[in-house]
């Protein structure tokens, strides 16, 4: 059986879901510029990659950037998303 959490609204949210990021946890450790990436998270509807035993979600967003295409990877509790329904 495939691990499901649920979103913000009690929906089950699945890996290959579509969610809309609503707010993030960054590491307090980030630099200046990766914070502002991750921050430019919140808004965006990304596909659930894996989600963790205790609930969370993994969504990655790609980037393209002046070195290149850049990845960043967070992760969401259930109240920091939404399944957005097609």
């Amino acid at each position: 059986m495939p691990a499901t959490t649920l979103d913000r609204l009690g929906q089950t949210v699945a890996i290959g879901d579509t969610v809309q990021v609503l707010d993030i946890t960054p590491d307090p450790d980030l630099d200046e510029d990766d914070l502002d990436m991750f921050m430019d998270m919140i808004g965006s509807r990304c596909e659930v990659e894996r989600i963790d035993p205790d609930g969370s979600a993994w969504v990655a967003v790609w980037w393209n950037g002046c070195d290149g295409t850049l990845l960043t990877l967070t992760s969401l509790t259930p109240g920091q998303m939404q399944k957005v329904v097609i």
